[in-house]
């Protein structure tokens, strides 16, 4: 019998504490089960396996995020709304690993519909960006090229990959003023003609 109050939402909540404890790759049914006193089976008539679990917390953690980084950013712009978001978007990762793991998994789109996470993080991300003049797809260029630096400076630091004595922080700061500067000089497309 499953213990009063277990829904998908709790379940959700529970797998990313645990993943933020333990990393998202040791996140099972098994172990949730265990978490609530309950078997095995009776979870999965409040989710279908352990692929939508893990869907379920990496919707949970992009709403997080984006939540955290549209309260940094507001009221932004340009070098100001770049560091706001990266600091924000550093912060969750480093406060929440295993939830910032779960938001790297590759989701099919039937699995996330019009998830309003995800939608509002782009958003966010072309909002930014546009401070510094870019249209599509120099958007989508520029998007993938944070994202790509913000993912592989954190996932560095989560694994202890920085052993130089220079502070990680500044090393961060100083990676942020580059990505400012490259920005304000984005290279032009060459004309197809």
């Amino acid at each position: 019998m499953v213990r009063a109050g277990v829904n998908a939402a709790r379940l959700t909540r529970a797998a990313a504490e645990l993943a933020d404890e333990v990393g998202m790759d040791k996140v099972t049914v098994s172990a949730l089960a265990r978490h609530f006193g309950v078997k095995d089976a009776s979870l999965y008539s409040h989710i279908k396996n352990r692929r939508d679990l893990c869907v379920r917390v990496a919707l949970l953690a992009s709403e997080e995020m984006t939540d955290r980084i549209a309260a940094a950013v507001a009221g932004r712009s340009g070098k100001a709304a770049l560091v706001a978001f990266a600091d924000a978007y550093r912060s969750y990762a480093l406060e929440h690993p295993g939830r910032y793991a779960a938001t790297q998994i590759q989701l099919d789109p039937d699995e996330v519909g019009d998830s309003p996470g995800l939608r509002r993080s782009v958003e966010l991300t072309n909002g930014m960006l546009r401070a510094y003049d870019l249209t599509e797809p120099d958007l989508t260029d520029a998007g993938r090229l944070l994202r790509s630096t913000f993912h592989g400076y954190i996932h560095l630091e989560l694994s202890g990959g920085f052993g130089h004595p220079r502070a990680v922080q500044d090393s961060w700061s100083r990676s942020l003023d580059a990505l400012h500067v490259l920005l304000e000089n984005w290279p032009t497309r060459p004309d197809p003609t």
